[in-house]
């Protein structure tokens, strides 16, 4: 009798991954009736007219699968805001895919570009999905640390481009701290990928929540970068729809063409009827991104100072909707049971710091809020915060 081979049940590159961090603090929030100030969703409702053109969407029976790459209307309407907003110019046919969120749109943009002994640049902190890509892709993450304020530092940048460099990550406005990247640094970014033959994947999802008359700017638009930029980014954070699962992809012809092969077999196409939806919401008027940033400057505002009036120390975000902030001042522990303890006794959910670095000593006194929230919401979290860390002092 042939002797059994004893073969591993799971794949190695698993073996390298952890569950999310982020969606573990939300079933935590869950299970113990917590605020969720962990996860990036708004508890508010997306606006109205937009939920109208998905349902008439459904009525008008778009409820089969659309055109793998994307409906026709979503990539024109994606085109037409990437020209006035980006300065991106794109053509729906040529450099447009939609995908299954800007999670798919990342996954299926490294799997695309990269492979074994490839390096992968990514800036940490940095979300959490970066690294899983990288290592589902069969290539190698190359963490750098940003700036003491989430800035990009030249020297250690420069430290790690190499012949092996296949791929940059930017993401700006950043998660987890808030940061807008500049032009400089954009130009820093720029100048090693020409100089290494490198390509960029930029994660801009939270392009429209900019804070202080700062302005976005996409990568692809520095220098020579069109032809060698991945621009990423959605509707999910703008629009108020993280559950409809439409992101996107612009990129020159060639990579485009690789992207829409991954995203085929990954997912063959996002949902249709959102599609629809996600391209009337792409086409709304300007003020809707004006009031939109007014909104959130209003949360980001009350949050700052209702954060550091309870003792955390941070940088004020520029963009997006978190705050890291460090709790030294207020306890010795882990970030982790930090967080464990703000979920389960001040009932307000958070995410441990560590989770943004690949070295999980790093982040130990940090964690992450995220107020894409109703200002009731915000108001109750720093009432309860205010309490729960009043009755721990001596």
């Amino acid at each position: 009798m042939a002797q059994k081979t004893r073969r591993p049940l799971v794949s190695s590159r698993t073996k390298l991954l952890s569950e999310s961090v982020i969606r573990e603090m939300t079933r935590m929030a869950d299970k113990y009736g917590a605020l969720n100030l962990a996860q990036g969703f708004p508890d508010f409702a997306a606006p109205a007219n937009i939920k109208a053109a998905a349902v008439k969407a459904i009525e008008e029976d778009y409820n089969q699968y659309a055109v793998t790459w994307g409906s026709p209307n979503l990539r024109s309407a994606i085109c037409e805001k990437a020209a006035w907003f980006n300065g991106i110019r794109a053509e729906p046919d040529k450099n447009v895919t939609v995908t299954c969120g800007s999670t798919e749109a990342m996954m299926a943009s490294v799997i695309a570009l990269a492979e074994p002994g490839d390096e992968v640049i990514m800036f940490e902190p940095a979300y959490e999905n970066y690294r899983p890509s990288t290592i589902l892709a069969g290539a190698t993450p190359v963490p750098v640390p940003l700036g003491q304020g989430f800035e990009i530092e030249e020297e250690p940048l420069k430290k790690a481009f190499g012949a092996q460099t296949k791929l940059i990550v930017v993401n700006t406005p950043h998660n987890p701290s808030g940061r807008v990247t500049t032009e400089a640094e954009m130009r820093l970014v720029a100048d090693l990928c020409q100089d290494y033959g490198a390509i960029a994947i930029t994660d801009e999802i939270y392009e429209h929540i900019l804070y202080g008359g700062r302005k976005h700017i996409s990568l692809a638009t520095v220098g020579d970068m069109a032809d060698r930029t991945v621009t990423i980014s959605g509707v999910s954070k703008t629009y108020t729809a993280t559950g409809w699962r439409i992101g996107y992809t612009i990129a020159e012809a060639t990579l485009t063409g690789a992207i829409r092969k991954v995203h085929d077999y990954m997912t063959v196409c996002a949902p249709a009827p959102l599609q629809e939806a996600a391209a009337f919401a792409l086409r709304l008027p300007r003020s809707f991104y004006t009031d939109l940033q007014r909104s959130y400057q209003k949360k980001r505002d009350f949050i700052v100072k209702g954060l550091k009036g309870i003792g955390f120390e941070f940088y004020d975000p520029e963009g997006a909707y978190y705050v890291l902030a460090d709790f030294q001042n207020l306890s010795r522990t882990s970030d982790k049971d930090f967080s464990v303890a703000m979920t389960k006794d001040c009932k307000v959910a958070v995410v441990p710091g560590s989770s943004f670095y690949s070295d999980g000593r790093k982040g130990r006194t940090q964690v992450r809020f995220s107020y894409s929230k109703k200002e009731s919401t915000l108001r109750k979290a720093v009432s309860m915060m205010e309490a729960y860390f009043a009755s721990r002092r001596p």
